[in-house]
């Protein structure tokens, strides 16, 4: 009984002890970059859309690139790569160059910005990966785009 009382003594003040001991490590999943997590900006808010026949970045996505330079500018070990796209309509050669256009264009946005061009390479799909398949302006409307893969 002795013997069990003296490891108790021992080991509930360890426990105890190490169970209020802080963390050195620091969590950088809680940072966030223009208001949005990083987990955020690689997964539900990394594409730009674009209209018709156009590749000029709207002011509605400013806020997103914004929020993506700042996170490039923190992360300087990152790399994106951003794929243009268009809708099906035009020539291959033409919605391949139109994507290039729309991929340079959010480069840009962000290399203006403060991004290493070092973090960004560009590649064009043109018309050959649709986020959707359809005939309608609203399928079209989601093809018409840019994504910034992590």
């Amino acid at each position: 009984m002795k013997k069990l009382a003296k490891i108790l003594m021992i080991a509930v003040p360890t426990i105890v002890l190490t169970a209020c001991s802080s963390s050195t490590t620091t969590d950088t999943s809680s940072t966030t970059y223009g208001g949005m997590s990083a987990t955020d900006l690689q997964q539900r808010y990394n594409t730009v859309y674009f209209g018709f026949d156009s590749y000029t970045v709207d002011g509605e996505y400013q806020q997103i690139l914004d929020a993506h330079s700042a996170f490039l500018s923190a992360n300087m070990g990152k790399k994106v790569a951003i794929e243009g796209h268009a809708d099906e309509r035009g020539t291959p050669e033409y919605n391949i160059a139109l994507g290039q256009r729309r991929a340079d264009a959010v480069e840009n946005y962000l290399e203006a910005r403060g991004v290493s061009s070092s973090q960004l390479s560009t590649v064009s799909y043109g018309e050959e990966k649709p986020a959707v398949l359809g005939h309608s302006e609203a399928d079209y409307a989601k093809n018409r785009r840019a994504v910034l893969a992590y």
